[in-house]
């Protein structure tokens, strides 16, 4: 806004020069004259009311100087812009059209003053105040040089900076200026240019329309090229400020187009998009700006771009040669809304230079049209054209058959505008002088009349505007001044005879509440590439599902690594910039992208481990029936006999509950088995070794009894007293497991933590006190049979029974010391495993221990099975 509020500076001193020199000249005659006038080209036509019109009927001014005088000073411009030359006449045309309709503006002749601008701002600023000035070398006011202007508006201007400059001192006065083609957002200001209206939409529309377009392709990866100018900088800001806002796109390189030819730039620019991994390139510059821009392109062989284009240069048929096409075909871009304007040819064609030989300055411009048409001269001849071979206009060429771009209608866009602008004038205008007095909306009811219409009045009703257009589009303005948004999504296609055209493929378009909706028809988009498909231009690929965006330290948004998800978490969209934790009984699937129910894990009989542990659980429950169906078939061999049968029962019985405890710790972990499988287990085995025990304490007391005074032994280990010392051991074991259970009973228990991928079902022991004394009191009566056998082991029997449970005692000791370590470091369900084991291997090792040697004598040595080979020799004598 700097460069604006400089322009708006030199403005104001303009005025007050301007007004100082009216000032200088006047006289005490009731009459005010102007000291000089600026005679600009223009084409004017009277009328009751006149609407002014700014357009590039030339593109280079050659300046007067800078001094008043009684003459009046010209300005020279050359360079014949047939388009802007063209706009002229539709406003002229819509004016006509206008003053032909009985019923718009009815018994009201508008007239219409339209000047060149010739491209340049100070051009377009001189003619814009002397539409507003006045022309007259001399007019009465009653000896006041207070009135209203000559003009009650003006069509213009068609570039965003001199609209800016003219537009901030229209403002002041209300005077309202109807824009067919500057964008710049910054025109939408109210505070600052309250009396500007456009029927083109501004640049911010026109940035997110081609942002809508980026997006529906998926490009994140863009260049950007932008004309140093009020529009070019506004349009490039709010395309930067918008892509960082909505985070779905990054820019590779921001590059500004010089306008003035500058080789080195030119080249620097063109080597940064051919260096870039960027794919497209949005393109926000004039068409005559390109051209250079483009020669280097060629040069430098930049291929594989696809542009996106801005309607500044997307219909400018200055870039669609067969130099240029086979690096912009494809191109897709933005243009102004197409129109129809009916009956404008047949007027076009009655263009002439004798058609109105009194409007000097509308001839000499239709003159110039003809000879840039005909490529001749009218009389008198230049000599450098004569010398040249140039031809003569006579005035009898053929327009019809000529091949010029004003004849042709079939592709109407800023003549739309320029149509659309004069019919909003005049509808305001009309509106205004229908006005009922008393019912008016101004001081006291009151309404404009024909005589006294002022600009600000004008203003009021440009505002509330509202009708359609013949080609059925609707007119009016927002809070700001500005049209609805509506444009043409465009194709170029390159032909094969190597010429262009135009391929309509969509429309974007935003409704009065803010809604912005980009229709695109797909398959009619002509693609330059090889895949004759979209191209791809991203700085890194999608991070796929179940993975992060993991951001490259100073390098763009877009520009990313992508991690995969720590385990446990997961992403389930494209780029998420993080990953989340699964809940607690989930984990991860394999590919990060969504959670699964943990595996549950616990010691199954449907698993290889738990069928064999079952299976030996049950195989050695099978033995200890035969074998103690073996001991009852022979109970009264002397085999079973000399080895206290009653206890041998009733430890077979022990080890098969020991066996089948066992099958306590295979399952699924319930609050029954849980708190069942310790106390089984517990009472098992301290009745087994309670057995075992006792039976070593009747060797001793047997071999003491033979001893001479050792008779009166044998009463204390009679067998009442051998099952009342196994029963009390037993019942302080139950005792230990009932206070055990009652205080801290052991319950099941789902450890997500042992095992983060798996939920693992184990029996928590509760009181870890209950679980060691209940192993510390079997390990006592282990630890004490284990010493007494070990002292009996020398006996002097032949098959000395001491010897068999000292070494089964040391394997179930070694055992169960072993089991303690592996226990508490075995993890899940392998420490339920470590007890079975534990189980198990003691269980057998007393049962082949101690039963294994017996069971061989009674079923494969039957000749030893007498008293005389138990006791043997020293027995006998003993």
């Amino acid at each position: 806004m700097g460069a604006s509020l400089d322009i708006q500076l030199l403005s104001y001193l303009y005025l007050v020069l301007f007004s100082s020199f009216s000032h200088l000249s006047s006289s005490p005659s009731p009459s005010c004259e102007l000291q000089a006038q600026f005679n600009l080209n223009r084409i004017y036509k009277a009328g009751d009311f006149v609407l002014g019109g700014l357009f590039p009927i030339h593109t280079f001014p050659v300046f007067p100087e800078l001094s008043f005088t009684s003459r009046p000073r010209e300005f020279t411009c050359y360079g014949f812009n047939i388009l802007g030359f063209r706009w002229a006449q539709i406003m002229a045309f819509a004016i006509t059209e206008i003053n032909m309709n009985p019923s718009l503006l009815p018994n009201v002749t508008l007239g219409y003053s339209l000047y060149d601008n010739c491209v340049t701002l100070g051009v377009a600023f001189r003619a814009a105040l002397s539409l507003v000035s006045g022309r007259e070398e001399q007019f009465h006011l009653d000896k006041s040089c207070v009135g209203s202007p000559p003009v009650l508006g003006i069509v213009g201007d068609a570039t965003s900076t001199p609209s800016i400059a003219i537009s901030s001192i229209l403002g002041l006065y209300r005077v309202p200026m109807v824009s067919y083609y500057a964008m710049c957002s910054c025109l939408s200001d109210w505070n600052h240019f309250p009396s500007f209206f456009r029927t083109i939409s501004s640049s911010a529309s026109q940035v997110r329309a081609m942002l809508h377009i980026m997006w529906q392709f998926g490009w994140t990866w863009a260049g950007l090229l932008f004309n140093d100018d009020d529009y070019g900088r506004d349009a490039a800001r709010i395309l930067q400020a918008d892509l960082a806002q909505s985070g779905l796109g990054c820019l590779a390189y921001v590059e500004v187009v010089p306008w003035d030819y500058d080789p080195a730039e030119i080249q620097r620019i063109v080597t940064v998009m051919k260096t870039s991994t960027a794919r497209v390139v949005f393109e926000i510059v004039y068409g005559i700006h390109m051209i250079k821009l483009m020669e280097e392109v060629v040069k430098q062989n930049v291929t594989g771009l696809q542009w996106i284009s801005d309607v500044g240069s997307m219909t400018a048929t200055v870039l669609q040669t067969p130099q240029f096409m086979p690096y912009l075909r494809g191109t897709l871009g933005l243009a102004i809304r197409r129109g129809e304007i009916p009956g404008l040819k047949d007027v076009l064609l009655k263009i002439h230079p004798d058609n109105d030989p009194d409007n000097s300055h509308e001839n000499t411009l239709v003159r110039q049209f003809w000879e840039h048409t005909f490529q001749c001269k009218f009389a008198p001849l230049p000599s450098e054209w004569v010398d040249a071979g140039g031809g003569v206009c006579t005035g009898q060429e053929d327009l019809g058959t000529a091949e010029t771009a004003v004849l042709d209608v079939s592709d109407l866009r800023v003549e739309y505008n320029v149509y659309k602008a004069v019919y909003a004038l005049a509808h305001a205008l009309h509106d205004m002088l229908q006005c009922v007095p008393g019912r008016g909306p101004f001081s006291g009811h009151s309404c404009a009349t024909l005589q006294s219409i002022q600009p600000w009045q004008l203003v009021y009703y440009m505002e509330k505007i509202n009708f359609t257009t013949s080609f059925g589009d609707q007119v009016t303005f927002d809070e700001n001044g500005d049209a609805l948004p509506i444009y043409d999504v465009i194709n170029w296609v390159w032909l094969p005879d190597g010429s262009a055209k135009f391929n309509y493929v969509g429309v974007f378009k935003t409704s009065a509440s803010g809604d912005e909706e980009l229709i695109l028809d797909e398959d009619r988009i002509f693609w330059s590439f090889e895949s004759s498909k979209p191209p791809r231009s991203v700085c890194s690929e999608s991070c796929a599902p179940g993975s992060r965006v993991a951001r490259r330290k100073g390098e763009p948004l877009c520009c990313f690594d992508c991690i995969a998800c720590s385990d446990g978490k997961i992403s389930n969209e494209t780029d998420s910039t993080e990953c989340t934790s699964c809940p607690e009984d989930f984990w991860s699937s394999p590919q990060r992208n969504h959670c699964v129910p943990k595996s549950i894990e616990f010691l199954s009989y449907h698993e290889a481990l738990g069928i064999s542990l079952t299976t030996t659980s049950l195989l050695g429950t099978l033995i200890c029936a035969i074998v103690l169906g073996i001991f009852i078939y022979h109970r009264s061999t002397p085999m079973v006999r000399a080895n206290n049968s009653e206890l041998s029962f009733l430890l077979l019985l022990s080890l098969k509950l020991c066996f089948l405890c066992s099958l306590l710790f295979i399952g699924y972990p319930r609050l029954w088995t849980c708190q069942l499988r310790h106390a089984a287990f517990g009472i098992s085995f301290v009745l087994c070794v309670s057995c075992i025990l006792v039976k070593t304490m009747v060797v001793l007391a047997v071999f003491k009894a033979s001893k001479p005074g050792g008779a009166d032994i044998m009463k204390w280990f009679g067998s009442m007293q051998q099952r009342g010392t196994v029963l009390a051991l037993t019942v302080i074991q139950a005792t230990i497991c009932t206070a055990w259970l009652v205080s801290a009973s052991p319950t099941p228990h789902k450890n997500t933590q042992h095992q983060r991928d798996k939920i693992v079902f184990e029996c928590v022991v509760g009181s870890t006190i209950g679980f060691a004394v209940l192993l510390g009191y079997i390990g006592l009566l282990a630890l004490l049979s284990f010493v007494l056998a070990f002292m009996a082991r020398n006996l002097p029997d032949n098959f000395n029974e001491a010897k068999l449970i000292t070494f089964s005692m040391l394997i179930f000791c070694a055992v169960w010391i072993a089991f303690i370590p592996a226990y508490i470091s075995s993890p899940g369900k392998y420490a339920d495993v470590v007890e079975v084991f534990a189980i198990l291997a003691s269980s057998f090792g007393i049962l082949v221990a101690l039963f294994g040697p017996k069971c061989y004598i009674i079923l494969l040595k039957p000749e030893r099975n007498t008293k005389k080979s138990i006791m043997g020799r020293d027995a006998t004598k003993t």
